[in-house]
């Protein structure tokens, strides 16, 4: 995990999820060439990838979705549900609907394509092992146009007559947590998180996590 010794800076220890052993090869070494990331470990498949991480605990994982064996959101749903101290950030060649929203119900804390450059996946790393949420433009992009449908936005925060804990959890979630760090933030458990967010999607009128997070952006609760 991320430390600092005698003022250095801290260096976030990454593992590299990808089939393709040319692009894991080639975003180790790119990866290399940073002083405040270190790659510790390649996984060429989803299990592969959930092994190194119960293994090395590392503080990101950078997850293909579409892998063999496990794929990316079976992969990234087990990593963030048992090891909520590593933070999955995908990277991959589809920015669809389905697998954006696939990504984030299981937990990802952020989404680029393959087309980012070492600039953008580094500042990404960066940002999600600090606890932010991360996406490419094109992403983003998407998660405001899905709200482009019959629904509605609601007109403010006081119309949607959301509990004191919904608000918590609505606003942690817009912030990039998944279900085992809004339990850990709030003290409760994820059954009752689960409940929270079922609770949420009804009175936002939304159908699943994207639109609820888009729903807190425009609220401003991000």
């Amino acid at each position: 995990m991320a430390s600092a010794n005698d003022g250095a800076a801290a260096v976030i220890t990454v593992v590299v999820a990808d089939d393709q052993t040319i692009v894991r090869e080639g975003l180790t070494t790119v990866l290399s060439l940073l002083p405040d990331i270190e790659v510790v470990g390649e996984a060429r498949d989803g299990a592969q990838a959930v092994e190194l991480v119960q293994r090395l605990a590392p503080d990101v994982v950078l997850m293909d979705l579409r892998m063999p064996v496990l794929d990316g959101v079976a992969a990234t749903a087990a990593i963030t549900a048992d090891h909520p101290g590593t933070a999955v950030l995908v990277l991959t060649t589809y920015a669809d609907d389905e697998s954006i929203a696939g990504a984030l119900r299981a937990g990802a804390r952020g989404y680029l394509t393959k087309d980012a450059g070492r600039r953008e996946i580094a500042t990404a790393i960066r940002s999600v092992a600090g606890g932010q949420a991360t996406f490419a433009a094109e992403v983003g992009q998407r998660l405001v146009a899905s709200l482009s449908s019959p629904i509605a936005a609601p007109a403010g925060i006081a119309e949607l007559g959301l509990s004191a804990r919904e608000l918590d959890v609505l606003t942690l979630m817009a912030k990039g947590h998944n279900n085992s760090e809004i339990a850990k933030e709030l003290f409760i458990g994820i059954s009752t998180v689960k409940s929270h967010i079922n609770s949420l999607f009804a009175k936002l009128h939304v159908r699943d996590r994207p639109q609820a997070i888009a729903q807190a952006h425009r609220l401003g609760l991000s």
